[in-house]
């Protein structure tokens, strides 16, 4: 069975996208560009994401008028997004709409990844309801030299320092990259 990882941008201050769920601040930083080269994304068989994150995705990027970008971006790996709503999907993105709770879910998921890791994108309150659930294995933080007054927090959750284990840390240009084993 492969962890399950929540890897994520986040401002010095715990937020992940703006107030208007913009990500522009992330963009601006200098040298952004070259760090995303160096931190790779996770290697993971199946992909997890709210709503909100996948609008963001498919706006951003026009996904939806470029299918071929979900493709370049996603590959052919499962999507799973959790909502409640009836969303859009790029032509031949393999995306899965789930309307449950993710302790409900887990089952599903954990099959689709089989020993691979699943990769929760975003956001930071469906990142909670995976250590809530009992599931969530690592948290990897992209720390950029931004500040905001508000947006959508890293993750809205408490979480002591007993549960979590440093395994990495080290700058990437403006960027403080630390990685955290969560510990049952």
């Amino acid at each position: 069975m492969g962890r399950i990882r929540y890897d994520t941008a986040t401002t010095i201050n715990g937020w992940i996208a703006d107030e208007h769920n913009s990500l522009a601040w992330l963009f601006a930083v200098p040298g952004s560009s070259d760090a995303e080269q160096e931190i790779s994304t996770p290697d993971a068989t199946v992909n997890v994401m709210g709503s909100t994150t996948y609008l963001w995705m498919l706006e951003e990027s026009e996904m939806l008028e470029h299918p071929e970008k979900w493709l370049e971006f996603f590959g052919t790996k499962p999507s799973y997004v959790f909502t409640s709503r009836e969303l859009p999907v790029p032509d031949g993105a393999e995306v899965h709409f789930v309307n449950s709770s993710v302790a409900d879910a887990l089952p599903t998921l954990r099959g689709a990844a089989g020993d691979g890791d699943i990769w929760v994108i975003g956001g930071g309150d469906l990142a909670g309801q995976f250590l809530d659930a009992g599931a969530l294995d690592e948290i990897a933080l992209s720390i950029a030299p931004v500040a905001l007054a508000s947006g959508a927090p890293q993750f809205p959750r408490r979480l002591e320092s007993e549960r979590l284990h440093l395994v990495e840390a080290r700058a990437v240009g403006q960027f403080v990259r630390a990685v955290y084993e969560v510990r049952r």
